[in-house]
């Protein structure tokens, strides 16, 4: 096998014959790391394997691997071609995906994930305005940690993730990070106890019963660092992966909580509690996380300009 075309049409003529299942059969090589490998998961025997890599070798004009003692290693054209082959598989996907949600059997659908630690109410005001784009659309919602949901969304299982922290830096996900918008942080407490340290907030908080978001929130160090900041150190009786489950502590009277100001009129409305203060010093913020797809689902950019509105004025 010559290692490259003699020529641009050659190489034309040989890339008009390309066999994707030769393609998919050196992407499972890949995958699994050995031609042995791939054939027990793709239940096809090596020495079909072997042959059809080499005839995918034979169209493209180019060999794929370097083979190191018992090892198949990717050379460079191999790097190309793989990457290559992820796009066209990760579009077939794509395909599937939007096909099965302009389906005219059933509603247009939208399928989103949610981060577990934003509070309910921002969640719904957020997604309600999906319905303001098209009343036949149906909306299926995904609650649970960051990178169950990221793992969904590179499968092409989810549309977008709605969260309190971007796509973590040199993640190997084909994502964008929206930044819908940013909110500081209030504090509350039973109308009793607020009322004895509004006067001298924050440092009121000091060994003062105090109510912590859980370990997934980006709260949770932000609040921490504040309080050092500030040389105070409330007493953390309480953390709640569910803020609902905190501010039911904080309306019974047994400490302090705290939740994003954006949603501070709800909370004052649905609970009988009052409010201490705010800081701007904390900062929550929330992204729509969605999919470099070569066709984007139009409820992305719907979200993305709706969500905004919402920074405009509290969450009532």
């Amino acid at each position: 096998m010559s290692e490259r075309p003699s020529s641009y049409g050659e190489l034309e003529s040989n890339m008009a014959k390309l066999n994707y299942h030769h393609l998919q059969y050196f992407h499972a090589i890949v995958s699994h790391g050995s031609i042995a490998q791939a054939s027990k998961a793709i239940h096809v025997t090596p020495q079909t394997l072997s042959a059809q890599l080499s005839t995918l070798e034979e169209q493209l004009g180019y060999r794929l691997f370097e083979r190191k003692g018992k090892r198949l290693v990717l050379n460079d054209m191999g790097h190309v071609t793989y990457s290559y082959a992820q796009e066209i598989f990760n579009l077939g996907d794509e395909l599937l995906h939007s096909l099965k949600n302009h389906s005219t059997n059933f509603s247009f659908r939208f399928s989103i994930g949610v981060t577990d630690v934003i509070a309910k109410v921002f969640s719904f005001n957020f997604l309600k305005e999906i319905y303001t784009m098209d009343d036949s659309i149906k909306l299926v919602c995904k609650e649970t940690s960051i990178d169950v949901l990221l793992g969904e969304l590179a499968v092409n299982k989810l549309d977008a993730i709605l969260s309190d922290r971007p796509l973590p830096s040199g993640s190997p996900i084909k994502a964008y990070s929206h930044l819908v918008g940013k909110s500081g942080v209030s504090f509350f407490a039973h109308p009793r106890l607020a009322g004895e340290l509004r006067s001298n907030f924050p440092q009121s908080l000091n060994g003062q019963a105090f109510f912590l978001a859980g370990e997934e929130s980006n709260q949770r160090l932000s609040v921490l660092s504040w309080f050092e900041q500030l040389g105070i150190a409330p007493a953390i009786i309480g953390e709640f992966d569910d803020s609902i489950l905190a501010k039911y502590f904080g309306q019974a009277g047994y400490g302090v909580f705290c939740a994003p100001t954006i949603i501070e009129s709800h909370v004052l409305e649905q609970f009988d509690v009052d409010l201490l203060g705010r800081t701007l010093d904390v900062v929550e913020h929330y992204y729509l996380i969605s999919p470099e797809r070569k066709v984007k689902h139009p409820a992305v950019q719907h979200l993305l300009a709706q969500g905004k509105k919402l920074f405009e004025e509290p969450v009532g």
